[in-house]
């Protein structure tokens, strides 16, 4: 059985990943994984002994993205001679599309952003999404719900006017 530390080592490939999604930028993302980690390997012990560290670890950086979010900064991109070039595949429809769904999952909200990353990318269930994001289970399906839809209509250029409901 693995100890926590290589635990914790190993969620770095999924954090990476969810953060640079949730964040839209490489160096951002990368800072907001090194926080994570710092603040997951400080708090080991207050972890709980056979429950998903996965989990655990996107709650802290959840909430870290939150503080990030509250405090205002200005967007900064470093570019120097070790900054690689982009990679771009063969096929330019396919750049085109990645960087059309990148667009269109930067114009969702951030609370459905969230949960439609953590389910679709991250493979994560509406339980362990839930207790991630420290919401109840219906606002976690509510919130993919509404992300799913108003994706698939950016996706295919419709604007999305949601029909006003009287509620008596």
């Amino acid at each position: 059985m693995p100890n926590d530390h290589a635990l914790l080592l190993d969620c770095i490939p999924r954090l990476r990943r969810y953060a640079r999604a949730l964040v839209g930028e490489q160096a951002g993302a990368d800072d907001l994984v090194q926080d994570t980690l710092e603040r997951g390997w400080q708090k080991l012990a207050a972890w709980r002994q056979g429950s998903d560290m996965r989990a655990w670890l996107f709650s802290i950086m959840h909430n870290l993205r939150m503080d990030q979010l509250r405090k205002p900064t200005l967007p900064t991109e470093v570019l120097d001679e070790a900054t690689p070039p982009p990679v771009m595949a063969a096929s330019q429809s396919h750049g085109l599309e990645v960087r059309d769904l990148q667009t269109a999952l930067a114009m969702l909200p951030l609370e459905q952003r969230q949960v439609l990353l953590l389910v679709a990318l991250e493979q994560m269930t509406y339980e362990e999404v839930a207790q991630t994001l420290s919401l109840p289970l219906g606002t976690v399906m509510s919130r993919l719900s509404r992300g799913r839809e108003k994706l698939r209509a950016l996706m295919d250029g419709r604007n999305l006017v949601a029909a006003l409901r009287v509620v008596k």
